[in-house]
């Protein structure tokens, strides 16, 4: 059977043709596949599992019924989501996993990332991740008051629009060296990522060795499935 994989859906009231389209697609295309990997950024943004926003209780109820018919589905953190916690985990059914992560379709070893670690040229953000990924923001950042939450969440991001617009392109791509790196510490040839926008296929030599580097496109305007079958991986797009 198919595994499917899927990033930077960027899910949003505002964008309700992007949310019909995954909704139709977790109940028609996921529920013929064995497994599926939201790779992150599933959200647009997510504050914290206290957030009862209905959108987002929508999507958490499909993949819960998603799951609930027999398809393993697994979420990994993007750089919007990354405070997706256990009470989601519980509630939607699904399983949280680390980035990177290494799994199998049929005999091929996969290693799976979001991919923003690795663009590494961007090093104010790689700083600005260190912090917010860490227990103790984390730990300090779960003890404040909701509201608190919404309004500090709606600064970071207003503030991090700002910065990314006066960001060369070049340093928002994925580092070459980073990327060989990883590969070589998990002795894999093949590499499976999202959070660049920018889906294609890269294949190059590593002392001797072809690898491949698979990236997912975004939802914004139409939906990038990678389906890996019998036959190896195929990227598809849906439409709104």
């Amino acid at each position: 059977m198919e595994v499917l994989f899927v990033s930077d859906l960027h899910l949003d009231a505002s964008r309700p043709a992007a949310t019909e389209a995954f909704l139709r697609f977790l109940n028609v295309d996921a529920r013929q596949a064995d497994s599926l990997y939201i790779l992150g950024d599933l959200f647009e943004y997510w504050i914290s599992d206290e957030d009862q926003n209905p959108h987002y209780q929508t999507i958490i109820k499909a993949l819960a019924e998603t799951a609930a018919s027999g398809v393993r589905c697994y979420i990994m953190h993007g750089n919007r989501d990354f405070m997706l916690g256990k009470r989601f985990e519980r509630e939607s059914g699904t399983t949280l996993i680390h980035d990177p992560t290494l799994i199998y379709a049929g005999e091929k070893s996969i290693l799976l990332s979001h991919g923003d670690t690795l663009c590494t040229d961007d090093t104010s953000y790689q700083r600005f991740r260190k912090i917010v990924r860490s227990k103790w923001f984390q730990g300090a950042y779960n003890l404040l008051p909701f509201a608190l939450k919404r309004t500090l969440a709606a600064r970071a991001r207003s503030r991090s629009m700002s910065i990314l617009g006066n960001k060369p392109p070049e340093i928002l791509d994925v580092n070459q060296a980073a990327v060989e790196a990883i590969l070589q510490q998990y002795d894999v040839d093949t590499l499976l990522h999202g959070h660049t926008h920018r889906p294609a296929i890269h294949q190059f030599e590593v002392d001797g060795r072809m690898m491949t580097r698979i990236v997912l496109g975004d939802w914004y305007e139409a939906g990038s499935v990678l389906r890996w079958g019998a036959t190896g991986p195929t990227m598809t797009a849906l439409s709104f």
